[in-house]
């Protein structure tokens, strides 16, 4: 009911702020969970109920979670790479336990859980893959999709043991307030201020943000509890992606395809340079052995049970290089 009091995790996030965005719109009342040194920026006038709390403090998790009767539990530590990858895997698995413990416990009626296309297998062949393929934890590459195979796992098992919660898997989301920005973002702005003369040949599924939380919002309402769906957009090659964003700031798109021989190298000496500065490399080894996959999905189901629609991939970099632009990225 638009009377009820919802909590989002990860409001201050990507996916977490488009999503808290949608509900305000429906007429919800939200409940935002941050931590203090979140932006906030991005949220300023939608009235929300702003309250300070973190994944690894169960205290302030069962504080937040007083009066919520629905809960979208989107906050995750979204690195491809870390000075210590156990703390991707600790900060998704163990904060996911947590959020779901304490909603648990406060009797919390409907919950939307954020995973991700990393929790299933793609297709050897490059055809689109669906919901019933779970990826297994030995194939999964890197900290990041491990901690996200692990914490959905976790969520199953405590919806057999009777939690109320619909999975969804969104694919790669792209568009407006990407502040940190995403890995995917900031492919977005290399690209289109020049600085990505080549690619290596992968393929993504692109999706803008804001169909991703509308498809929130319908699996909170039309979801199947147990169930998972994918919210995906376009399937397209990176020479693809790379050559639309090209033409969106009026540049040539590169058309230098790379072998990944070539870039190993390059991918070593960044991650050497990115312990030393304490930043995320552009290029790491972990990216580069997940891009001999095309990461290719279909959302048919959810288009069929969600009624979710996506526009096309290209508005999408578009609205994300128009806000790039503004917020002083380009």
């Amino acid at each position: 009911m638009p009377g009820d009091v919802i909590l989002v995790t990860g409001a201050s996030g990507f996916v977490g702020s488009a999503v808290t965005r949608r509900l305000v719109e429906s007429g919800f009342r939200v409940r935002a969970l941050i931590r203090h040194t979140s932006p906030t920026l991005h949220l300023e006038g939608l009235g929300l109920e702003f309250v300070q709390g973190d994944l690894r403090e169960p205290d302030s998790l069962r504080a937040a979670m007083k009066g919520v009767r629905r809960l979208f539990h989107v906050a995750a530590d979204y690195r491809l790479w870390a000075p210590n990858p156990n703390e991707i895997i600790e900060n998704n698995v163990n904060g996911t336990h947590a959020v779901m413990q304490a909603a648990a416990e406060a009797g919390v009626e409907r919950i939307v859980y954020t995973s991700s296309v990393a929790t299933l297998a793609v297709n050897g062949d490059g055809s689109p893959a669906d919901e019933a393929k779970p990826l297994a934890l030995a194939n999964a590459i890197g900290a990041y999709k491990r901690s996200k195979v692990i914490a959905e796992r976790l969520v199953e098992q405590m919806i057999a043991n009777g939690l109320p919660a619909v999975i969804v898997n969104p694919s790669t989301p792209v568009g407006p307030r990407d502040v940190r920005p995403t890995p995917t973002g900031r492919i977005i702005v290399e690209a289109a201020a020049g600085r990505m003369p080549g690619f290596v040949d992968t393929g993504l599924n692109l999706v803008h943000v804001d169909d991703v939380a509308a498809g929130h919002v319908a699996a909170m309402e039309r979801g199947r509890v147990g169930e998972r769906y994918i919210l995906g957009g376009q399937n397209a090659p990176l020479s693809e992606i790379l050559a639309v964003v090209a033409r969106q700031v009026g540049r040539s798109p590169p058309r230098l395809r790379i072998p990944r021989c070539v870039v190993l190298p390059v991918a070593v000496a960044a991650e050497i340079a990115a312990r030393r500065r304490g930043r995320e490399p552009f290029i790491t080894r972990d990216g580069l052995r997940m891009s001999k996959h095309r990461m290719f999905f279909t959302a048919a189901k959810a288009e069929r049970d969600l009624g979710f629609v996506a526009r096309p991939y290209p508005e999408a970099i578009g609205d994300a290089i128009r806000w790039f632009r503004e917020a002083g990225y380009l």
